[in-house]
């Protein structure tokens, strides 16, 4: 483990040493566990305490204040007892030095981050989502003399822009350093024990999660083509369909939001619990907004369960079920032009890289039987579309116009 570097008293892995240099950006990205949010946090704080400065907290996207980092950095302020010096209010943070933290999501606050004037330093968290117009309105908005970027992120794919502006292209005058566990002398034994488990349980997503790589598509991924990871805006007056996957055992309990726009299918919303009893799980339900008031199609095979959330007052029904429906589900679903998941839906991000058609171990072909693993969320989307997706290979309704 790294030791840690003395700063003001407080104890800093030495991989964040660059956060306390001149540098007109600060790069820190990698896998779960390196405290890369965690020092930064921290470091903006000592500077604050240390000096004047305005510290702009930017993301892609921020529809409330509880999308921010304004709770890490009141966490960070008690836990380093720094509560004297700051005034922390609903939508921002002071300092006694007169330090200000402003809190904006750029794709909704483009005219109020171009006015902004003076930003000393500008912190874009969970940067692997910020879009490269994003990117060519923020870098000249931040134009004080001597003021800096610093970015933090878990990389998802090569082509995403900050992956390729800040890791693959640095700009001049940037430190850039993937930093991970292994870096953390504090990493816990909690994580610690997720770590060895994924490790020997599944290798590739290891490497993604943990290694800080960016994920590899195969081609036995049955979602592969066609399908991104994106932050939009759900369109007022949407025509929701709701799906529900039941758990057993270690399998999760799942509830999908999608809507179709444009001849595509956009997941704007997930509920994913494991263990959950079914007295907890109109709480899960409840989660998502609508699912009260808009009709949910549920996995048949838990009739029970299905009477018990009626009885909550769900408007759910079973999906229909036949023979070769859930190939005939995939083909429809492939029928879209674009499928594509809200970057808040972790789970579904994590089953469209998993979910496979099964490979032949010795020659590597790419078998056409679907593998029954990591399709939860996948199945639920299947069922929201009951009624749409066609018997033996139809291509339904919504797939026809894309076609």
């Amino acid at each position: 483990m790294a030791s840690g570097v003395p700063v003001n008293n407080i104890q800093f892995p030495a991989a964040f040493e660059g956060l306390f240099q001149p540098s007109r950006y600060k790069c820190y990205w990698g896998g779960r566990g390196g405290a890369k949010s965690w020092a930064l946090a921290r470091a903006l704080l000592l500077k604050a305490v240390a000096g004047q400065l305005r510290i702009l907290c930017a993301r892609e996207l921020q529809t409330s204040i509880a999308d921010s980092v304004h709770r890490l950095l009141s966490d960070q302020i008690q836990a380093m007892n720094l509560d004297p010096y700051f005034e922390v209010a609903r939508n921002s943070i002071k300092s006694v030095t007169g330090s200000e933290f402003l809190f904006k999501g750029i794709r909704h606050s483009v005219q109020e981050i171009k006015s902004l004037e003076g930003v000393d330093i500008c912190w874009v968290e969970e940067a692997q989502s910020v879009s490269a117009a994003s990117w060519e309105i923020l870098i000249p908005t931040i134009r004080k003399q001597s003021s800096e970027i610093w970015i933090s992120f878990n990389p998802v794919e090569e082509s995403d822009p900050t992956y390729q502006r800040f890791v693959l292209h640095p700009p001049p005058d940037a430190i850039v350093r993937k930093v991970g566990w292994e870096d953390n002398p504090w990493f816990p034994a909690t994580l610690d024990a997720e770590r060895r488990y994924m490790l020997e349980l599944d290798l590739e997503a290891y490497e993604h999660i943990w290694g800080g790589h960016c994920r590899k598509i195969s081609e036995a991924v049955i979602f592969a083509k066609r399908v991104s990871i994106e932050a939009f805006d759900t369109p007022d007056g949407a025509r929701f369909f709701h799906g529900a996957d039941w758990g057993f055992a270690n399998d999760p309990t799942a509830l999908v939001r999608c809507f179709i726009q444009d001849d595509c299918l956009y997941i704007d919303q997930e509920a994913f619990g494991y263990g959950v009893e079914i007295d907890e799980t109109p709480q899960l339900f409840d989660s998502i907004p609508t699912a009260r008031y808009w009709p949910i199609k549920a996995d048949s095979s838990r009739p029970e369960t299905i009477s018990y959330m009626r009885r909550r007052g769900f408007n759910i029904m079973p999906a229909e079920k036949w023979e070769g429906s859930v190939e005939d589900g995939i083909a429809h679903l492939k029928g879209f032009r674009r499928i594509v998941i809200h970057q808040r839906c972790k789970h579904l991000q994590e089953e469209r890289r998993l979910y496979s058609y099964k490979v032949d171990p010795k020659t590597r072909e790419v078998l056409p039987i679907i593998v029954d693993k990591h399709n939860h969320g996948w199945d639920a989307i299947r069922y929201s579309l009951d009624g749409y997706i066609q018997r033996r290979g139809g291509m339904g309704v919504w797939a026809q116009l894309a076609s």
